[in-house]
């Protein structure tokens, strides 16, 4: 089986494509915006190449299967519009040129939600209500898949955490903060237990997932026989207050210090957008795949930590996460 993934240097992307190669009689082309890039053997641009190069490219290729990990979680509306929404499109477009029969698999993001309910998880049918650019850019590139034609499934992610977390995302930033505050206090320059981290807002809720039960749903699906269900959220299944998070996080690093919120900001990503809880229902993950998260979020910020905070966003491009902090929304 002829597996071509997209954004296969990015978060998300590195993990998908170390999953798929346990897999038994595959092949992965290797695709990338530069061709004499990270070793990659085709060029694919979604968010500048029209589909007509697309389409050559992919029958070069001759996938029987695309995941589509490329996506931006950083930078201007315009940046956003190109390779979030654009890319899907221009991707559907040539995909129906050169290989209508190939299955897609697409990361989207549970962004495109909005702002949940509290004590209420979200199902796929739910009202589509994204305050963000960053939410709104990632439902029209879910809306060109869904209404594509195409054998295709898109999978909505949370907010990924585990080894090579970005520093783009929250859990791989206060990695970076308490990584950097434990070597002030070791070299003499910090204060032990006077170290203090100013953060956001962590008051909101975020339905967390493991990177690699991620990716391991990319592969479920991709593998998959027989249609699947247009959209599956992808998640933890619950709702964790984000300071939570920081505190467990803090807590494995063995920080002394103190915690201090900014309340009266609005966090640090823009793409949190005011949405205070997000929770998903991954029933239906369940039953078209087979699928349930397989690791607590005390283990996936154990992999974060244990991981030595060598993560990237993308190794691709600037701004362009080519795989995903793709569902990393939070403040």
């Amino acid at each position: 089986m002829r597996i071509l993934v997209l954004g296969r240097t990015g978060y998300l992307g590195r993990h998908v494509v170390a999953h798929l190669r346990g897999l038994p009689d595959t092949h992965l082309p290797e695709a990338g915006r530069s061709s004499t890039g990270a070793g990659a053997d085709l060029r694919v641009d979604l968010a500048a190449d029209s589909p007509d190069r697309l389409a050559k490219t992919l029958a070069e290729a001759a996938p029987d299967a695309v995941i589509n990990c490329a996506g931006a979680t950083g930078g201007d509306a315009v940046t956003l519009a190109e390779v979030n929404a654009r890319g899907p499109a221009a991707l559907c477009a040539a995909l129906r040129q050169a290989a209508p029969r190939a299955r897609l698999v697409h990361l989207g993001s549970a962004a495109e939600y909005g702002p949940g309910e509290p004590g209420t998880k979200v199902t796929e049918t739910a009202a589509t209500r994204p305050l963000g650019p960053y939410g709104a850019t990632k439902l029209a590139g879910t809306a060109a898949v869904t209404a594509s034609g195409l054998d295709a499934v898109v999978l909505r992610v949370g907010n990924p955490v585990g080894p090579g977390a970005p520093p783009t995302g929250l859990p791989g930033r206060v990695a970076a903060l308490l990584r950097e505050a434990g070597a002030a206090t070791a070299t003499g320059t910090g204060t032990g237990t006077g170290t203090m981290l100013r953060l956001g807002d962590l008051s909101a809720y975020r339905d967390f997932v493991d990177v690699r039960d991620v990716a391991r749903a990319a592969v479920l699906a991709v593998t998959a026989t027989g249609p699947l269900p247009a959209v599956l959220n992808i998640g933890g299944g619950e709702a964790v207050r984000v300071r939570d998070l920081v505190q467990m996080l803090a807590r494995r690093a063995g920080f002394g210090g103190r915690i201090e919120e900014d309340t009266g900001a609005a966090g640090g990503s823009a793409r949190s957008a005011a949405v205070s809880w997000q929770c998903s229902d991954i029933t239906a993950a369940g039953e078209a795949l087979g699928w349930r998260p397989s690791y607590t979020l005390e283990e996936s910020l154990a992999a974060l930590w244990a991981h030595g905070g060598a993560g990237t966003g993308d190794t691709d491009a600037p701004g362009r996460d080519a795989t995903g902090t793709e569902g990393d929304h939070a403040p």
